[in-house]
C-alpha cells in the first residue's frame, strides 16, 4: 500500500502507476489513477524542476493582487513517524469527526481533566512556535521554516495539525505580506522589510492547540510607519478582545471591539475567516467573527476553549484565493497581519492558554509617528 502523490488526493492506494519522469529518476511516487496524475501534474512537475535547481511560478496566468508569487517546487510531503498519534483526517484528508459535530451546533465544555491536558498541549505549541520564530531572518525560505516546525513537532511526539487537513500539503501556514492566511510554505525567500505570520497548530494527547503571530523580517519593516501601525494595531485588537472574555460574553460582541480599534488606526478587518472552538477537534463551534454587526451564535461559559485571531489589512478587507485553493491574499495587494491566541473561559474571566513566554521572540514594536 502506498499514498497517492497527488496533493488533491493523498489517499492510500494499491496502484503502481508512476510518473514516467519519476521512473527515470528513480523516484517512487505513486498515483491512484490517470485522473489523479493529470490533476497533480501542474504541481508534481515541480519535483523535476527541483532536480535542475529551478524555482518557478505554477500559476503564470493568475492575476496576483500584490508582488508575492507562488515559488515552487514544493518539497515532498514530510513523513510522520508511525508511533505518533494522528487525527482522523491524517490518512485521507477528511476530518469526519468535525463534519459530524458541525451538524449538532453544540459548544463543548471541557472537564477539569481535559482542561489540564489542553494546558500542557498549549504550552508545547507555544514552545514550538517560538522555536521556529527564532529562525526568521532575511534569506530563509518559508519551506525551511516548515521543515523546522515539522522537526520540532516530531521531537514532542506531536502531529502537525495542518498536514493533510482537507489535503493541505504542509505542516505550517506561512503568510507573507499581502497573504491574509493559509499561505503554503514554498521556495519563497524572506526579504528585509517583509512581515510573515506563522500559524502553528499541533495535535497531542488527543487535543489540538492553535496559535499564530506576525513577525517583522529584518529591520526595514520595523522602520516603516504603515507596517508597524498594521502589525501593532492587530496585536492590540487581539488583546482588547481577550479582555472582554468572561462567562456571559455574547460572542458576536467581540467583533465590535476589534473593528472599533482597527478603524481608529486606519485598518480594515477581514470578514472571510474567523476564530473557532478547539479541543479534540481542530475547528468547531463557536465561530468568532472579528467584525462588527456579525451574527455569531453563543454565549461564553466556563470550560469552553476557543481562538480569537483577528486579521487586519492596510487597505480593503476583501480577499482573493490563489489557484492552490488555500492561499488567501488581500484583493488590493496591501499588507495584512494576524495574531491568534487560544482561550479558556474560567469562572471569573479567561486564561490565555497560548500566552507568550518571557523567552518568546518577536513582541511589540514602538509605533513610528
Amino acid at each position: 500500500m502506498s499514498t497517492c502523490a497527488s496533493p488533491q488526493c493523498g489517499k492510500t492506494t494499491e496502484s503502481v502507476l508512476k510518473c514516467p519522469v519519476c521512473l527515470k529518476c528513480g523516484e517512487n511516487q505513486v498515483f491512484c489513477n490517470q485522473l489523479c496524475f493529470k490533476s497533480a501534474w501542474p504541481t508534481h512537475k515541480s519535483i523535476h524542476a527541483a532536480e535542475d535547481g529551478q524555482t518557478y511560478d505554477p500559476f503564470p496566468n493568475f492575476d496576483y493582487s500584490g508582488k508575492l508569487r507562488a515559488a515552487y517546487p514544493l518539497s515532498k510531503k514530510r513523513a510522520v513517524p508511525l508511533q505518533i498519534v494522528r487525527p482522523d483526517y491524517a490518512q485521507d484528508g477528511k476530518p469526519m469527526s468535525e463534519i459530524k459535530n458541525d451538524r449538532t451546533g453544540k459548544i463543548t465544555i471541557l472537564t477539569e481533566s481535559e482542561i489540564k491536558t489542553m494546558k500542557k498541549v498549549a504550552l508545547t505549541s507555544r514552545k514550538i512556535l517560538d522555536a521556529v520564530a527564532k529562525h526568521i531572518a532575511p534569506g530563509i525560505t518559508t519551506d525551511e521554516l516548515d521543515r523546522i516546525l515539522h522537526k520540532e513537532c516530531i521531537g514532542y511526539n506531536a502531529y502537525p495539525s495542518p498536514l493533510n487537513y482537507y489535503t493541505f500539503p504542509k505542516s505550517l501556514c506561512t503568510s507573507v505580506n499581502e497573504i491574509i492566511c493559509h499561505g503554503i510554505p514554498d521556495q519563497t525567500v524572506l526579504q528585509d522589510g517583509d512581515i510573515v505570520n506563522l500559524d502553528v497548530t499541533i495535535y497531542l494527547k488527543g487535543f489540538h492547540s492553535d496559535l499564530n503571530e506576525t513577525y517583522y523580517v529584518g529591520d526595514k519593516a520595523k522602520a516603516d510607519p504603515d507596517t508597524v501601525r498594521l502589525v501593532e494595531t492587530t496585536r492590540e485588537c487581539l488583546d482588547l478582545a481577550i479582555a472582554q472574555v468572561k462567562p456571559g460574553l455574547v460572542f458576536r460582541n467581540l467583533g465590535a471591539v476589534i473593528e472599533e480599534h482597527a478603524t481608529k488606526n486606519g485598518c480594515s478587518v477581514v470578514r472571510s475567516y474567523c476564530g473557532h472552538g478547539i479541543n479534540q477537534l481542530f475547528h468547531c463551534q463557536p465561530n468568532i467573527p472579528h467584525y462588527a454587526r456579525n451574527k455569531a451564535i453563543g454565549v461564553a461559559k466556563p470550560g469552553m476553549v476557543f481562538t480569537i485571531e483577528p486579521m487586519l489589512c492596510l487597505g480593503s478587507y476583501q480577499d482573493i484565493t490563489w489557484p492552490d485553493n488555500w492561499t488567501a491574499a488581500t484583493r488590493d495587494g496591501k499588507y495584512s497581519a494576524q495574531f491568534e491566541h487560544m482561550l479558556l473561559v474560567t469562572e471569573t474571566g479567561c486564561e490565555v492558554l497560548t500566552a507568550r513566554l518571557d523567552s518568546s521572540p518577536g513582541g511589540p514594536v514602538k509605533r513610528i509617528e
